[in-house]
């Protein structure tokens, strides 16, 4: 019925903003999804630092392959971190982009008229060039432009490279200040310069642990 009649009628503000909120409704909800993911993800991963220091302690022979592991789990876990701080910005974004939205057709109904807002626009964009989202995301900028709230169509979504840049090369002190944290001071014990190569059963223990949390975090992003 209201495909008829919008062939003879112009659309419904009230359903265009009933439905534009459910899009971001929708939006909202993947990225709380995603967040509780992540956090679940950072708390695994701390876990394993924690083992990793643990067998060097108890076996110092085994020192240097758990300072290197602990290492290199601490550089994943700032590549959650990262994705988590960044979908939190852009769930704040949305909030934003949906008292917008309301605020815009409330405006209408008082006025009779709605005016492009290049705020909203801004924020669409930023957001529906997010591989979380582009898909909800493209639906609401279509019906943001069939409302008159935006003025013309988003962009291509971000390369994955470009969104999660230098992450894999993070500096350092970025990872000491981690395993400072989660070894409450006790980095000395996980620094060792020189790494025997581990057994292979053992390297191969890890690595499929880190293609896991990879896994995990690639999963996130689709």
């Amino acid at each position: 019925m209201e495909t008829i009649k919008a062939v003879f009628w112009k659309p419904d503000p009230a359903a265009q903003m009933r439905k534009c909120n459910s899009l971001i409704r929708s939006n909202t909800r993947k990225l709380d999804r995603d967040i509780a993911q992540l956090k679940l993800l950072d708390s695994k991963t701390r876990q394993y630092i924690i083992q990793a220091s643990k067998r060097g302690q108890k076996d110092p022979s085994r020192a240097a392959q758990a300072a290197k592991e602990s290492r290199t789990f601490a550089r994943e876990m700032i590549r959650i971190r990262k994705q988590s701080s960044r979908l939190a910005t852009s769930k704040a974004q949305l909030q934003s982009v949906q008292m917008q939205v309301n605020e815009a057709f409330s405006v209408r109904k008082i006025e009779g008229s709605i005016r492009a807002s290049t705020g909203i626009m801004k924020d669409v964009n930023s957001l529906v060039r997010l591989p979380e989202l582009t898909g909800t995301m493209r639906e609401l900028s279509q019906e943001l432009v069939k409302a008159g709230i935006i003025e013309e169509m988003v962009g291509d979504s971000l390369p994955d490279d470009q969104l999660m840049e230098g992450e894999d090369e993070e500096a350092e002190t970025e990872v000491d200040k981690v395993l400072g944290e989660i070894l409450q001071g006790k980095l000395g014990k996980v620094e060792t310069p020189v790494v025997e190569e581990p057994a292979e059963e053992e390297a191969e223990e890890q690595e499929a642990t880190l293609e896991e949390m990879r896994g995990r975090l690639e999963a996130l992003k689709s």
